[in-house]
């Protein structure tokens, strides 16, 4: 097989994905997700791009009958919280700079970064993300979790899986109830699973409404 040829049919799969995703919000009761299955959707997840490879994203993932209930009358009661196999609360880690010696450290080990720019490059980081202000930090998380969150959904939907992302819930209940401390920022809830119907067909707005090239119209 050429090499233009596998790329075109890399790239229809791709598009499929793509194409087949649906916000799902009424899944199969009876299908679960064992721990490695669900760790494998998120480690393909988290090759997604963050700021400064800082990699903010942490997942608690809900999965038992008992704690779905408890997240419900949070999420509004919305019905995928108890329908689907697991929902993963998607977090920020206002503290995930502390890790990048760890991350560079790996980089350097795999040949990816020489040792001095890794060195270099940590010690700034730390101290340009340790001198943010608290809004623009929350910022950059929340910008790197949506990164991660849309990921996830293609990553499931590619591996068979439905989705729905949920941003109507309470936050402070959300932490209160599950013990998630002040260090952490909720970004989303995401329900997994498999459809029980599907997610019905939804419009776009046109390319050429919405894409200026150069410069912005006036109005």
């Amino acid at each position: 097989m050429s090499t233009s040829t596998h790329t075109g049919q890399s790239s229809a799969l791709f598009a499929d994905v793509i194409r087949e995703r649906r916000s799902v919000r009424h899944y199969d009761k009876s299908v679960r997700l064992s721990h490695e299955e669900i760790k494998d959707l998120l480690k393909e997840a988290t090759l997604a791009p963050s700021s400064s490879n800082v990699q903010p994203w942490r997942f608690l993932v809900i999965e038992t009958e008992e704690l779905k209930a408890k997240l419900q009358p949070i999420a509004y009661n919305q019905s995928q919280v108890t329908e689907a196999a697991a929902v993963i609360v998607v977090l920020g880690d206002t503290e995930g700079y502390k890790k990048l010696d760890e991350v560079f450290g790996e980089a350097v080990k795999h040949g990816y970064i020489a040792e001095d720019t890794a060195k270099s490059f940590v010690e700034r980081s730390i101290h340009t993300y340790a001198s943010l202000p608290e809004e623009t930090l929350h910022k950059v998380i929340h910008i790197d979790g949506g990164i991660v969150s849309q990921q996830l959904m293609l990553v499931a939907r590619a591996h068979g899986y439905d989705t729905v992302a949920m941003g109507g819930y309470n936050a402070a209940e959300l932490k209160q109830s599950f013990g998630i401390s002040d260090r952490y920022i909720p970004i989303m809830l995401i329900a997994l699973g498999k459809a029980a119907q599907p997610g019905h067909q939804t419009t776009r707005l046109p390319i050429d409404d919405i894409t200026f090239f150069n410069e912005m119209p006036v109005n």
